[in-house]
């Protein structure tokens, strides 16, 4: 790139314009507070994006030119430099995007608070494209909003089903326990017929023959047995009666 070429394309560089007067320390501390990115970070990404080539980014026109397309830049950058600060921002776009996805994936979020997400970030995307002087086509930035927006509500809806099923299958639901059916300590005596079987009926006419054997048979009263119960009666002064007196 010759001398007349370089000058011309940094001229018509109109990007972070916005910006002009600021600090570094400023335009860091702004960045801070909405992204994981530096004001370093963000005007090489920005530079590379725009000075790309077929055969990559231009590092050393970058690097040379460095205060002289970025306002709050003060400093040049060797391709080295200008190498490592894209590939520091690529590196914390992966982890934020893993971080997001993960946060999308576990079903810490809803869809709903998915889509809220989603909003705020586009926002904040949306300004810092502003600020640095980039403008999208209305209809690509629809585009791009409602292809992100889909997916990410594809991928909330397919994490809450592996979610489910996953629950489910670590943990099956419990069966009720079907409580013994109890006797009643109530007898049931309108079940049982009054009289007995045979064999029992035959059981209880021997105990019966068997305890009347058992009794010794009462011998026969003599006279002389009676006299002898008629005189200790009249020893203890109970004579009995006769018919005769």
């Amino acid at each position: 790139m010759d001398d007349s070429r370089i000058h011309q394309e940094v001229n018509k560089y109109k990007k972070f314009k916005k910006v002009e007067g600021a600090t570094y320390r400023k335009v860091n501390q702004f960045l801070r507070k909405r992204t994981y990115i530096t004001a370093r970070e963000w005007a090489l990404a920005r530079l590379c994006t725009d000075f790309r080539t077929s055969g990559g980014a231009e590092m050393t026109f970058i690097g040379n030119h460095l205060p002289e397309l970025v306002p709050f830049m003060k400093d040049t950058y060797s391709p080295q430099a200008v190498n490592q600060a894209r590939n520091s921002f690529k590196k914390k776009v992966r982890k934020a995007s893993a971080t997001f996805f993960y946060g999308a994936m576990c079903g810490f979020f809803t869809t709903d608070e998915l889509d809220d997400l989603l909003f705020e970030a586009s926002e904040v995307a949306r300004f810092l494209l502003e600020v640095e002087g980039t403008t999208l086509d209305i209809d690509e930035e629809i585009d791009i909003e409602d292809r992100i927006t889909k997916v990410m509500r594809s991928v909330g809806e397919k994490a809450k089903t592996i979610l489910k099923t996953r629950a489910e299958e670590e943990d099956p639901p419990k069966e009720i326990p079907v409580m013994p059916q109890q006797n009643s300590i109530i007898p049931d005596t309108a079940s049982h017929s009054s009289k007995k079987p045979a064999d029992t009926a035959e059981k209880d006419e021997k105990l019966k023959i068997t305890a009347a054997s058992d009794i010794p048979q009462s011998a026969p009263i003599s006279s002389k047995s009676i006299f002898l119960v008629d005189g200790k009666n009249a020893m203890e002064g109970s004579i009995p009666k006769t018919d005769n007196a």
